[in-house]
């Protein structure tokens, strides 16, 4: 494990809820110096901290009304190629191998509740070794904002 000091652990948690924050902004609402505050940001991404900056995009202004997570029971010898082929379709958001009575969760984007049963039953549902599809459909979502503590 790598350990991060109270300076990145301010930085982090700023960018982690706002990355297209100014590095000027930043070391003002953090009280530090713009230089040290560059200079970290590159230091933190350089130990591979700082995976990526990324944009959130608002789906359901793009018309995607509908969010949903397929629980999947798989042939587990046919494991790469189903992976692979839900890696292929745009409404597939999220991919997870998980423990439990699934073996995989898929998070999915859909226009409509039509659309979805067209992307679980027509397009998941036909992936060979795909043996069972559970749906579950949000009905709410709730975001906490991520917060890390300083590491003693």
């Amino acid at each position: 494990m790598i350990k991060i000091d109270e300076i990145d652990t301010k930085i982090l948690n700023v960018i982690m809820n706002d990355a297209s924050i100014s590095v000027p902004k930043l070391s003002k609402k953090i009280n530090v110096n713009s230089s040290v505050c560059y200079s970290r940001i590159k230091r933190l991404s350089k130990r591979n901290i700082i995976k990526k900056f990324t944009v959130e995009v608002n789906d359901e202004i793009l018309g995607y009304q509908v969010t949903a997570l397929v629980g999947l029971n798989t042939d587990t010898k046919m494991r790469d190629e189903i992976l692979d082929n839900l890696t292929k379709l745009t409404e597939v958001r999220e991919i997870r191998e998980v423990t439990g009575r699934f073996d995989v969760m898929v998070k999915i984007k859909a226009h409509s509740l039509n659309d979805l049963h067209n992307i679980v039953t027509g397009k998941i549902g036909k992936i060979d070794g795909i043996i069972r599809t559970e749906t579950f459909i949000e009905l709410k979502t709730m975001v906490k904002e991520a917060v890390l503590e300083p590491q003693e």
